[in-house]
């Protein structure tokens, strides 16, 4: 729990007061007067941003999220660019159940933003995803084009707002991230034509790998394995929970895996 002060806003004497007790007191291990000083400096001063934090941060630690979730909830009414409060509203309405406020907070948070990544960390477990306009800037949200991709002939994105895209001739795997930065994410000689990609719910990437008759896994990091090999001409990869369907040219067939 980290303690700051904004020097930007004019806060009362007697506010500040409460508000540097309450400090005190948690570092005591005093955490209820703690969070009556912070209450009573929110009181004095209702926009005092900083007391706002440290109550809801408290009560969180406390485990009473109802009463924290209320706490940022406020902060967001005050500011509704204050991301670390909507960090913190996304995971806590998750964890409430609340899926709906929890998908609306996380689509509320920029994908440049660190708490972005932060929060679908948290949610995901929940199954919540980002709702409306703030989906991930790279992944289609208005018209556009990635240039300069020779062959291109798989896409996949993944929930931290990476777009993938592999390439047939140039037998590499290049990634788009959130700020629209292109690096090469995977090049080696495992990758033999690779046609189409997939994304599990852990961010693996799913390679069928065509000339080489195989199906490869990338993890984040970029660490591949093979998954399953003798696939003939595996041309169509699709992640769904914990299988993984290859649609098998060569056999005029679908091949089901389980992944996890």
């Amino acid at each position: 729990m980290a303690f700051a002060e904004d020097a930007t806003t004019v806060i009362p004497t007697d506010a500040k007061l409460e508000y540097n007790h309450g400090i005190d007191c948690y570092k005591l291990g005093q955490y209820e007067e703690a969070v009556a000083s912070f209450r009573t400096a929110i009181r004095l001063a209702p926009d005092y941003i900083d007391a706002y934090y440290n109550l809801g941060n408290l009560l969180d630690y406390l485990k009473q999220a109802d009463e924290a979730l209320s706490v940022f909830e406020q902060i967001i009414e005050r500011n509704p660019k204050e991301y670390e409060a909507l960090y913190n509203a996304a995971k806590l309405s998750a964890q409430l159940g609340d899926r709906v406020s929890a998908s609306k907070y996380l689509g509320m948070i920029p994908s440049s933003s660190g708490y972005y990544a932060k929060a679908m960390n948290e949610v995901s477990r929940y199954n919540v995803k980002p709702a409306g306009k703030n989906r991930p800037s790279n992944v289609s949200q208005t018209a556009g084009i990635y240039p300069n991709i020779t062959s291109p002939t798989g896409v996949t994105t993944d929930k931290f707002g990476n777009l993938y895209v592999s390439s047939f001739t140039d037998n590499a795997i290049f990634k788009f991230q959130p700020d629209g930065r292109r690096v090469l994410f995977f090049k080696s000689h495992l990758l033999n034509g690779p046609i189409s990609l997939t994304s599990d719910d852990s961010g693996n990437i799913y390679v069928a790998n065509y000339n080489a008759n195989n199906v490869l896994r990338l993890t984040r990091s970029g660490a591949c394995s093979v998954l399953t090999k003798d696939v003939q001409k595996p041309y169509g990869v699709h992640a769904d929970g914990n299988m993984l369907f290859v649609a098998c040219q060569g056999t005029n067939s679908i091949l089901r895996l389980k992944i996890k």
